[in-house]
């Protein structure tokens, strides 16, 4: 098997003779990308005594990036063993070895035994995508992708559109460009073909606007707004290749116009940058490096640019983008970002992502593309432009039935790719004080009641929850002595809560009660009956509306009505007065709310809270306080 050229993540040449630690021979092989004689030596030292941890995760490592799961997962799983330092890129490449060879819940229950060396981001992403592409909706793509004309037996990869063109890089040979070892092939350069009106790319030839040079030119990004063309080529001097102290040849970023200027943009001896992509409505060119305080083994940064000039420090996406793995080839469309990705909980090696941008500069989970575009093999470098009543799409791609190594396809489409989702955002709040609430819980709720999603809020009462399509679905939101909110969408009236923040309002339940003589009532204004009637006014219901209003909030309070006449009259008389009045108020309260949830009594004249007795003598506004009627919280102390 011919070594693949995925990425450019296997480009960096070793100077074994700059290495300042000394290696064996299959060392030597092995970071020159010799991987199957690396493999020979490596066997053929550990007959003769043994290996050190870092030469079996290397042993491991040459399995795995020729294909062989098997040999690749046994190792790496004897040395996981013995060493729980394994770093999380070589816990992901064991858990992409066992996905191959293994059935998930093993692959799940290895990453269970780790979770907390992993960030919540990137559990929240596996789960995610596990239940995805388990979903009924899980392919995508069954028919549609076509091996472009102008690919070659060689390596033919990164495409990237110029105007009506399509530039791509390949490892096709050519006079004036040597042999890159590791690959068999020639070092990479640039070639441009014409899309014609299938949407075919023919007549593949070598672009020439650009400096020519003996070594790597790749992964070509053309701005038309800036009129410049980005790409990744080999850090050389006087036409040698330049190394650092380790005796890495790594890749720089530059930037050239069409008439042969050229300038870096970023260029560091020890580390490696990748697939540049520039987005005119922000200035930030964003890119794939290998820096050492990444995620995983490549991530994807931003700096902000003036005209393309660096203008910034590069910034991390950050864990919801950058895992274990490898994350690579950047491209924006539509304010979604798309990139390639080899963590362990996709359908084949690497695979192709989709994540939605947010205002606030943060992403949506990353979805798996789905079955179709993605396959067991290797998937990256998906561009997309409008072409007509859809889109026009090519990726890159190792997989079976190809021309040569890595192969650039086409595709045609409707919409916009990618597994359906539905995706929530905003913030929990106070009704009352219109401040924050944190840690409240937030729950979506499918048509057969099944939680499918839970989370809480953030300190500042932010969340954001996203799940797999559903045509309908319920939000709540609740905490401890909070209401709870819920409201129930369909995919007609997706848009309208999607698209802007969602807010929840919750009530605190002691903004909605007070103490009356030593209990906990709703609060309302104090109202009256007319005298000697039970009927309910529309004063009353007013107020009797607030007290449905906070039991819809509270579902789980009961009531107790209990209501009180003043002395006037009978006893007889305001005793049954004030039982028809508390079982007014319930009736119209059991409208709303549950009868069960309702006790009525009357107590006539018999809790007066003035001295306003039988036979003493008071003024009207004295009895109308004995005059009146509380809705008491029951089960308050079970709250």
């Amino acid at each position: 098997m011919k070594i693949k050229i995925l990425s450019l993540l296997c480009l960096i040449i070793v100077a074994t003779s700059l290495a300042q630690e000394k290696r064996s021979k299959a060392d030597i092989l092995f970071y020159g990308y010799e991987y199957k004689n690396a493999i020979e030596e490596y066997q053929k030292e550990l007959s003769e005594g043994s290996l050190k941890n870092g030469q079996l995760l290397n042993l491991a490592d040459s399995y795995y990036k020729i294909g062989d799961f098997n040999n690749a997962s046994k190792i790496y799983l004897d040395t996981h063993k013995r060493d729980s330092t394994m770093s999380s890129h070589q816990f992901n490449k064991m858990l992409q070895s066992l996905a191959k060879t293994s059935n998930k819940e093993r692959v799940k229950a290895f990453l269970s035994s780790r979770q907390t060396s992993f960030t919540n981001e990137l559990l929240e992403n596996a789960e995610f995508n596990y239940e995805l592409l388990n979903s009924p909706e899980g392919n995508t793509l069954d028919s549609g992708i076509f091996n472009i004309i102008g690919n070659s037996p060689q390596a033919d990869f990164a495409p990237g559109f110029f105007k009506e063109r399509l530039l791509f890089s390949s490892g096709r040979g050519r006079i004036n460009k040597s042999t890159y070892i590791p690959s068999g092939e020639s070092y990479l350069d640039i070639y441009i073909g014409h899309i014609n009106a299938n949407g075919n790319v023919i007549s593949a030839n070598p672009f020439t606007q650009i400096p020519e040079s003996k070594f790597h030119k790749a992964t070509p990004y053309f701005s038309e707004e800036l009129e410049k063309l980005f790409y990744v080529l080999s850090n050389v001097q006087g036409g040698k290749l330049l190394f650092d102290e380790n005796g890495k040849n790594s890749l720089a970023i530059a930037m050239s116009d069409t008439k042969g200027n050229i300038g870096y943009l970023l260029k560091d001896l020890s580390t490696s940058f990748y697939y540049p992509f520039y987005e005119a409505k922000s200035s930030k060119l964003y890119f794939a490096a290998d820096f050492e305080d990444g995620f995983g083994g490549t991530d994807i940064y931003y700096v902000h640019t003036n005209n393309g000039q660096i203008m910034s420090e590069p910034t991390n996406l950050g864990p919801r983008v950058n895992s274990p793995g490898n994350e690579i080839a950047p491209y924006i469309f539509e304010n979604s970002l798309y990139f390639s990705s080899d963590i362990f909980y996709g359908i084949g090696g690497m695979d192709l992502y989709k994540t939605n941008m947010h205002s606030d500069g943060s992403f949506g989970i990353p979805i798996n593309l789905g079955k179709g575009i993605n396959s067991n093999s290797d998937d990256f470098g998906l561009i997309l432009r409008e072409n007509g009543e859809g889109l026009l799409a090519y990726f890159s791609s190792n997989r079976p039935g190809g021309k040569g190594n890595d192969d650039i396809y086409g595709l045609k489409v409707k919409e916009a790719l990618g597994l359906k989702t539905f995706s929530l955002k905003g913030e929990v709040i106070n009704l009352k004080s219109k401040q924050s609430i944190a840690k409240a819980q937030i729950r979506l709720i499918g048509e057969d009641g099944t939680v499918l999603k839970e989370v809480y809020s953030d300190d500042d009462g932010k969340y954001r929850v996203e799940i797999p399509w559903r045509n309908r679905i319920t939000i709540e939101a609740t905490k401890d002595r909070y209401s709870i909110f819920s409201a129930t969408y369909n995919t007609e009236k997706y848009d309208s809560v999607e698209k802007a923040p969602f807010n929840m309002g919750l009530s605190f339940i002691d903004d909605l009660l007070t103490e009356k003589e030593g209990k906990k009532v709703v609060k309302i204004q104090k109202f009256y009956f007319e005298k000697d009637k039970a009927n309910i006014t529309p004063k009353i219901k007013i107020e009797l509306d607030k007290v449905v209003d906070a039991v819809q909030r509270f579902p789980q309070l009961k009531l107790s009505i209990e209501s009180h006449t003043n002395s006037k009259g009978s006893n007889k008389n305001n005793k049954l007065l004030s039982q028809r009045r508390a079982e007014a108020v319930k009736a119209y309260l059991t409208k709303s709310i549950l009868a069960s949830n309702i006790n009525a009594t009357g107590f006539g004249e018999e809790n007066l809270i003035n001295n306003c007795a039988d036979g003493v003598y008071c003024l009207e506004f004295l009895h109308n306080q004995n005059e009146r009627t509380y809705i008491v919280i029951a089960n308050f102390d079970e709250l």
